[in-house]
């Protein structure tokens, strides 16, 4: 056995999963922030009366957070690792302040058991992703053409105010976002294995905040699907 080939086999798997556990950090940490946040508005009479009481305000602040993510994915690599943090952990409460209805719409007990069954399944299709040997490459843009059906359904079901298309919506969002889920995981381990040894801690940084936003995404959407199937609504 080459002694130097292991040298450099072990510094890439090191550097791997150096990658690996940045990502899911940074995760963490913008879940928390937008779990955190959305308690704090749902249990806050004065943001709530802000927020639900300032006409086209819940509007504004889904399309400023469509902005964001479309600027940090487009500009990740001509911004400073600095600005990109501050823009990701801006974009988690955001989130956390338009998610704030869940707390008035469903009981405690529905959301803590809805989370835990995400978070099983999550990590579940983490995992397939990160050690299956099958190129998911396909089942990613399979489930990329059916986000694209399930964001054009949500937009008619606004007018239509449908629950049964509702259901039907969550249902496939849950199959599509678990797709999605090992995809992107599996991406992330591909992308992890390719960074060069000269890339440097602020290069790196930003790849973890854009690994660590896209996993955000396929958790949050698939959270939401769940509970609008699993959820027991306050009414």
């Amino acid at each position: 056995m080459d002694p130097y080939s292991s040298v450099s086999q072990s510094a890439v798997l090191v550097k791997t999963n150096s990658f690996i556990r940045s990502v899911y950090n940074w995760m963490f940490i913008a879940l928390s922030l937008t779990g955190f946040t959305a308690y704090y508005v749902s249990h806050n009479e004065t943001a709530l009366q802000i927020l639900y009481g300032t006409p086209g305000l819940i509007m504004i602040l889904i399309f400023a957070e469509l902005g964001f993510v479309f600027f940090l994915s487009a500009r990740i690599q001509k911004i400073k690792a600095a600005t990109a943090t501050a823009l990701f952990t801006i974009y988690s409460i955001l989130n956390g302040i338009t998610l704030s209805f869940i707390f008035l719409r469903y009981t405690a007990t529905s959301i803590v058991s809805t989370f835990m069954i995400c978070a099983v399944t999550f990590l579940a299709c983490s995992v397939y992703g990160m050690v299956t040997k099958k190129d998911l490459t396909s089942l990613g843009g399979f489930m990329f053409m059916g986000l694209i059906g399930i964001v054009i359904a949500s937009v008619v079901n606004i007018f239509m105010q449908s629950s049964a298309m509702q259901m039907i919506i969550s249902y496939i969002g849950v199959v599509v976002f678990i797709g999605l889920t090992a995809y992107d995981t599996q991406k992330l381990k591909t992308m992890s294995a390719t960074i060069p040894n000269s890339a440097s801690g602020a290069m790196i940084r930003k790849g973890a905040l854009m690994g660590a936003l896209t996993l955000y995404l396929d958790f949050i959407n698939l959270f939401i699907m769940m509970l609008y199937i699993f959820g027991g609504s306050r009414d």
